[in-house]
């Protein structure tokens, strides 16, 4: 209630006044992160995240060096918050890849093929693989809401059979994850993208031709940055 007396009025002025300071502190701290995200996701993607430095990232991100610790603990929690940011404008570019495509289990297919390559070949993932349990919920949680939709349109039409979408994609994430490690190190080669595509459709419910005959549908162009 504003009471109309000076020391009312002036009660108010400061609330408000400290409201709008709390309001451009927060939009200053998100600037930064912001920033520092972009920053590392630019350095890392070309010397990769163990020769980036914080310095350097804080020098291009425009904040002072001490800063970064004001928002990232280490440089691989920073890593970390690049990948998820990566993981979410990959699936924004699979949607708009696959736009024209009218078939909702070819759409799941493109995105499972599409995640598994971006894993296998940019080296800010390849580069934390090793954290796996960490990136693979990463995935489950940036990319999830994509591909379940996916999935969820897929059985709606009939192409699918899943009881429980977000189980299929949890156990799919850690599957792109854990195959993507092994490529990576030379645990298994880089040709087999395709069988481990296969055996991921084949957790939707369809079968091993069927699976195979969607997996090797003409593919829109790549999206991967």
């Amino acid at each position: 209630m504003i009471v109309n007396n000076d020391s009312g009025w002036i009660s108010m002025s400061a609330s408000a006044q400290e409201s709008e300071k709390e309001g451009r502190v927060a939009r200053r701290q998100r600037r930064n992160r912001e920033a520092l995200i972009k920053a590392a996701g630019t350095i890392m993607s070309e010397k990769g995240i163990d020769a980036a430095t914080m310095l350097e990232i804080a020098d291009l991100a425009d904040v002072g060096a001490g800063t970064v610790y004001n928002y990232f603990k280490s440089k691989d929690e920073l890593a970390i918050a690049v990948l998820e940011d990566m993981m979410h404008e990959l699936a924004l570019r699979i949607e708009r890849a696959t736009a024209g495509l009218s078939d909702p289990a070819e759409v799941y297919a493109f995105g499972i093929r599409t995640v598994l390559e971006a894993a296998t070949t940019d080296i800010r993932w390849k580069e934390m693989l090793f954290r796996s349990e960490v990136i693979a919920d990463a995935l489950f949680r940036r990319m999830g809401p994509f591909a379940i939709r996916d999935l969820r349109r897929a059985v709606e039409a009939g192409l699918f059979s899943v009881s429980d979408p977000d189980l299929v994609w949890h156990l799919s994430a850690h599957a792109i994850v854990g195959a993507s490690l092994a490529i990576t190190t030379g645990r298994i080669s880089g040709s087999v993208k395709d069988e481990i595509v296969v055996r991921l459709l084949c957790m939707t419910g369809i079968g091993i031709e069927a699976a195979t005959a969607l997996a090797a549908r003409p593919r829109p162009a790549s999206v991967i940055a």
